[in-house]
């Protein structure tokens, strides 16, 4: 329970804060000596049409000018080329780096409206899940599964929850001004990264009026171009049900995901079942995370929600066994 602990002590101390995580981004590029290619001059504009790609893209001098020159000098057809020759070289890499360990990355957690989505994509360092083009995956996946999830025309008169494995994940389409599926992002970003890299399962939930999901990311940071995406190692949603709409719904639903990354229940349990001790797996009748003299029931009771479920990812779990397997 060592975990457990350091999370109890970690949330009591800082509850309802959250440490910003740093953005690791690429050193820039060496300058290059450019020269003047059989069909693109070595004139202002060339090199400003250069510089553009560049921005655009994130690819190095010398490919960004070979793709100038192979394209005549278009800007959009140069674009095109890169994705393409990156996405080939991707695939390769990928061929070659399957079967390597995958136990580090990132959950994000997306809100839109009343969709909530939870999604894990793997790479094999900390250091890569630190970098800005990893983040980026792992925002496109979130999208292409809010997408998804959106696309579904259900008639909600309760909540719905739903699972992605990685297969589904990897079918989906991009997201918006992406080509192509989740998939082909992938093996761009192994490409760029030279990391094997998985797009492990993602979780969805949709709510009508009268319930409310509460969520949690811990240790989390903001994403680099999303202000409702969020990232972090572990995630929860707690799905509640109320009656009447409440001011202080959000710092509820928040802290009742805390208590779930923290103490990992099984399942949400009755109001009328026994307290446990730190060994429960009953959600409600497990010592609440920033309160243990009392139970996390005891500590709903009184708010006007009442918990009907939840869902828990954490990085990396699941792999050991997968290993053993």
């Amino acid at each position: 329970m060592s975990l457990l602990r350091s999370l109890r002590v970690f949330l009591v101390a800082r509850t309802g804060s959250h440490s910003a995580g740093s953005l690791l981004r690429q050193s820039p590029q060496p300058r290059h000596t450019l020269h003047a290619g059989p069909r693109l001059s070595a004139s202002a504009s060339s090199k400003e049409l250069l510089m553009k790609l560049r921005r655009n893209t994130g690819y190095s001098f010398v490919n960004c000018k070979k793709a100038l020159e192979t394209c005549g000098g278009d800007l959009k057809q140069a674009e095109i080329w890169l994705h393409k020759q990156a996405q080939k070289e991707g695939w390769s890499k990928a061929a070659k780096l399957q079967g390597r360990k995958t136990k580090e990355g990132l959950i994000g957690l997306l809100q839109e409206g009343n969709t909530t989505v939870l999604v894990e994509v793997n790479c094999e360092t900390d250091f890569v899940s630190r970098n800005l083009k990893f983040q980026q995956l792992v925002q496109q996946v979130a999208l292409g599964t809010m997408m998804y999830c959106q696309s579904l025309k259900d008639q909600l008169s309760t909540y719905s929850k739903g699972f992605l494995n990685s297969s589904e994940l990897s079918g989906l389409p991009a997201g918006p001004d992406r080509d192509g599926s989740l998939k082909d992002q992938l093996a761009l970003a192994i490409g760029k990264l030279g990391e094997n890299m998985t797009l492990k399962r993602a979780a969805w939930v949709k709510v009508p009026s009268g319930f409310y999901v509460g969520s949690y990311v811990h240790g989390a940071m903001q994403s680099p171009s999303l202000h409702n995406l969020v990232l972090g190692k572990y995630g929860a949603l707690v799905i509640c049900e109320t009656s009447e709409q409440k001011t202080n719904l959000e710092d509820i639903g928040r802290r009742l995901g805390q208590h779930v990354v923290g103490m990992a229940p099984l399942s949400v349990g009755s109001l009328d079942d026994e307290p446990g001790g730190e060994a429960e797996t009953k959600m409600l009748s497990q010592p609440y995370l920033l309160d243990p003299s009392i139970t996390l029931g005891q500590y709903v009771q009184p708010q006007g929600v009442s918990v009907v479920d939840f869902v828990r990812f954490e990085c990396g779990e699941g792999e050991e066994a997968a290993e053993t397997e």
